[in-house]
């Protein structure tokens, strides 16, 4: 950075010769304050969850390039997330990608930070093993409506949501909203995945499984990050950049990153916070790629031709 010269003064050139002080006088060389930049504010939307952790280790602790800007963290579930984005309130976030179709017309796609459920997903977990026509006329637990494991259940059963008896709950809450018989399916995301059996359930229904039968292998498209587009075209350039740095920075340093997001594992040791991370933070997280991005379209495409997605948009990714 240049240095702008104080006004009403002249530079000199420094001699490397000193002339001895006199007595009761020091040499001193005043320097020019040089003013402090202050870093343009951003919001930065995440889930209190282990992989969400992992992913923005690097960037919640400083070691990555911020590209300039200071990032808060605002940690919350991914259906309030939802919620926020639709009103445009957070400047990046993690979405849903049912949520996105919602809110493409004020948010664009980054092209990292990918959740997706590649042979695994959501799963609709009960006190015994029910069938599919039997899981239709049951009351479900289900996360949040905009979520993409609430879409993905409203096409595995080829109904829309008014037509399923469902109740909205908090995620980490429906196993025990199974267990008291409050509902009589759960539909579970993050670690319950790999915790149900714990809470003596069993799994009907795995939707990444499904979905992946159903589209040729393709990863069912569960989540990704978004930026408003108030902000400049090239600033959003510049951000997504920071971010697949942070992405690429915990994958590279697994163990670390791994240890700081066990602060977030609920009841889960490092080997299962480690195998979650695993699932969700991968070479999907990295970039979409064409598959991931044509499951997107196929995904929000099917909702639409539903009528449970009004609009179908085209996918808008930061360059």
């Amino acid at each position: 950075m240049s240095l702008a010269k104080p006004k009403g003064k002249k530079w000199r050139l420094k001699s490397s010769y000193s002339r001895p002080a006199k007595r009761g006088v020091t040499n001193r060389t005043s320097t020019p304050t040089v003013p402090r930049v202050e870093k343009q504010k951003l919001t930065l939307g995440h889930s209190p969850d282990p992989d969400d952790a992992f992913m923005f280790y690097g960037l919640a602790k400083g070691l990555v390039d911020d590209g300039g800007y200071d990032f808060e963290h605002i940690l919350q579930d991914i259906q309030t997330l939802n919620e926020r984005a639709s009103r445009g309130e957070l400047d990046i976030s993690a979405i849903s990608i049912h949520a996105y179709a919602h809110v493409c017309d004020r948010y664009a796609l980054l092209p990292s930070g990918a959740s997706m459920g590649d042979g695994y997903g959501p799963m609709l977990v009960a006190r015994e093993n029910f069938s599919k026509a039997e899981i239709a006329s049951r009351r479900i637990a289900v996360p949040g409506t905009m979520t993409s494991a609430f879409l993905a259940l409203q096409l595995w059963l080829e109904r829309p949501g008014e037509r399923i008896d469902y109740t909205v709950v908090p995620f980490d809450q429906i196993f025990e909203t199974v267990n008291k018989g409050q509902a009589d399916v759960g539909l579970v995301i993050h670690e319950g995945q790999l915790t149900f059996e714990n809470e003596g359930l069993v799994c009907c229904e795995d939707l990444g499984v499904w979905w992946g039968s159903e589209n040729d292998g393709l990863p069912l498209p569960l989540g990704g990050n978004v930026i408003h587009k108030r902000i400049p075209a090239a600033a959003r350039k510049v951000i997504s950049g920071v971010l697949e740095r942070s992405i690429r920075y915990s994958l590279e340093h697994r163990a670390e990153a791994v240890e700081h997001s066990l602060q977030y594992a609920r009841n889960m040791g490092i080997d299962l916070a480690d195998k979650f991370v695993g699932m969700y933070v991968n070479d999907w997280t990295l970039d979409y790629g064409e598959a991931g991005r044509e499951s997107i379209r196929r995904f929000l495409r099917r909702g639409h031709e539903m009528g449970v997605v009004p609009k179908l948009p085209e996918l808008e990714f930061v360059e």
